[in-house]
């Protein structure tokens, strides 16, 4: 992963409070995660690539959509997933035969 660990925890951070703050908005709360649903999506498949990150776009957008599920921190539980849970890849090591004329 390019991005430095610790931005893409402060970004999931912030974007978990906006998708928090939606429910304590009285009668447009639901409204808004119409809006921010596909916004946050978006938003997980830009931080993070491949089969994961798009898994978690759409987590994150069931989440948002659904009603009483805004409390669920989905960012923030990507973020551990990639940096505390998920297995390193292993690294292939390659041979190189190098021919010696003398």
């Amino acid at each position: 992963m390019k991005k430095n660990k610790f931005k893409l925890l402060k970004q999931g951070l912030f974007y978990d409070a906006v998708g928090m703050a939606t429910a304590f908005i009285p009668g447009v709360g639901p409204f808004l995660d119409i809006i921010w649903a596909p916004y946050a999506a978006k938003k997980m498949t830009d931080m993070y690539e491949g089969d994961t990150g798009k898994i978690a776009a759409v987590v994150v957008f069931l989440e948002e959509i659904l009603p009483f599920t805004d409390f669920v921190p989905t960012f923030t539980l990507m973020w551990i997933y990639t940096f505390v849970f998920a297995p390193t890849p292993k690294q292939k090591v390659q041979t190189i035969e190098v021919e010696i004329n003398e």
